[in-house]
């Protein structure tokens, strides 16, 4: 649909569903022991207080108010400045800056640059409201004018050209717009908003960050917690799952240990390249001979690292594989097995010592509450301009946003249910053959998160993000 179209919202919403062909049961239902993972709809999940076509009616009336020509603007001033994990000080001052022009009392610094808006509102229940702010380590190629020139600096020091690549400069915008549009329309709702813009989610540290720094005890505990993340599919596709909707993850860094020396002499060597040659061919059997069909696992190798000249053989090789499963307990079983293969190639070799192995980026599996996402689902579909399906499985992408489900020792009482969905924002003129079903079989050809040709429809796509968060939030503030 053209962005007229959707300006005009002459195209009342519809839900679908998707029936896949390689729809499979999924996994999250079956039973298995010592997952980290909770589900939070078992414990107090709050009921929509307003019905789903008041609040979207309501939202559509809030987003006209304020409108979104302004967001535009600030939406690409995000996306030519985008900032590392864990680093993202003019990203979290912009987003500040914008909640506090909305009457908002703010709070930075939260879990180091994480940023925290309330709006008190009389009584009623605490909504939570999360878009994360990082970016990512890849050189822009869109042939956009606002197209990303920006630096960072690495953990380790290095230079790397970075990108708003996976979509947190949308996420950030609709956050701001719908504290914007809610603290305007205050007078149709109660309760307290709380916004929280988090950091570092491609690194699996800012959810950790903000709730160890207090967010749920300094600042008001969520009755519900709502979030979204934009995807490559056309605008007006909004895509929700009840249960598991994305996948547990964690990476590894393996470093196997040889004897190093002159390249003409690798009999009085011990090659670690070779060994995590083998290493790497053989990690892929996790996938392909240890894992159920209907139970999937990824395991990526994304970094290989060794070296310095062709005729030198080094001391060590280091290997980094990213892995992900639907149920905690299977990322265990792969991490196990991970470490098992490793320890046999190295002692197959003769490596001096065994490997080091190091988890890092760990994250459980994002369960959504189920009776928030019917909640959801009936208020998005009666929006103007989208299309609702309910996803049949999950998708093998990860989040951090469940850990706001997890108590743990970060909050005292009951896990927060919680409800992540995904919203198009790509422009659908350009991609007319699109289908649903293209986005988990690998045969989409819009450019995908994480690519270096990710590109947003910034208009059309702010204008349905602000309004299906605009109206989750009017869901719960009754």
């Amino acid at each position: 649909m053209s962005d007229r179209a959707y300006e005009n919202g002459v195209s009342r919403g519809h839900g679908e569903s998707w029936n896949s062909p390689d729809a499979v049961a999924d996994p999250s239902s079956r039973t298995s022991t010592g997952t980290r993972h909770c589900e939070p709809v078992a414990v107090g999940t709050p009921d929509p207080g307003v019905p789903a076509r008041i609040a979207a009616e309501r939202a559509e009336d809030a987003v006209r108010a304020t409108g979104h020509g302004a967001w535009v603007d600030f939406f690409r001033d995000l996306h030519a400045n985008p900032e590392l994990s864990m680093r993202e000080h003019r990203t979290a001052g912009r987003l500040a800056e914008s909640l506090q022009s909305s009457g908002l009392d703010v709070s930075e610094g939260v879990g180091e640059t994480g940023v925290v808006g309330i709006l008190r509102n009389g009584d009623g229940p605490v909504v939570m409201l999360r878009g994360d702010m990082d970016a990512l380590p890849i050189r822009e190629e869109t042939d956009l004018a606002y197209r990303s020139e920006a630096s960072g600096t690495l953990p380790s020091g290095g230079q790397v050209p970075v990108m708003h690549a996976c979509g947190h400069d949308m996420h950030v915008t609709c956050l701001a717009a719908t504290a914007d549009a809610l603290a305007e329309a205050r007078d149709g709702w109660s309760g307290t908003l709380l916004v929280v813009g988090q950091p570092g989610e491609e690194t699996f540290q800012g959810a950790k960050a903000m709730l160890g720094d207090g967010l749920f005890t300094r600042f008001p505990k969520p009755d519900v917690a709502l979030g979204q993340h934009v995807m490559p599919a056309p605008v007006g596709h909004v895509l929700h799952r009840a249960a598991t909707i994305m996948a547990a993850t964690a990476s590894i860094d393996v470093t196997i240990h040889g004897r190093g020396g002159h390249g003409s002499q690798p009999s009085s060597c011990v090659d670690p390249v070779t060994t995590a040659a083998y290493f790497v061919t053989r990690v892929q059997a996790v996938v392909s001979r240890e894992t159920p069909s209907f139970d999937p696992v990824v395991v990526t190798t994304g970094m290989f690292h060794a070296g310095t000249k062709a005729n030198i053989i080094p001391d060590e090789a280091v290997v980094t594989l990213n892995v992900r499963a639907m149920t905690d307990a299977s990322l265990d079983r792969a991490l196990t097995a991970i470490r098992r293969i490793a320890d046999a190639e190295c002692a197959a070799a003769g490596s001096p010592r065994p490997p080091t192995v190091a988890v890092f980026a760990n994250g459980p599996a994002t369960v959504n509450d189920g009776s928030l996402v019917e909640g959801l689902s009936a208020a998005h579909t009666s929006l103007a301009g989208t299309t609702v399906t309910q996803l049949p499985t999950p998708l093998m992408g990860s989040e951090d946003f469940s850990e706001y489900g997890l108590p743990g020792t970060r909050y005292d009482g009951d896990p927060v249910p919680y409800a992540l969905w995904m919203w198009g924002g790509a422009d659908g003129d350009r991609y007319p053959a699109f289908r649903l079903q293209d986005l988990q079989s690998g045969t989409s050809e819009i450019p995908g998160n994480h690519t270096t040709r990710f590109e947003l429809a910034a208009e059309p796509a702010i204008a349905v993000g602000n309004r299906l968060l605009t109206s989750a939030a009017l869901s719960y503030l009754s």
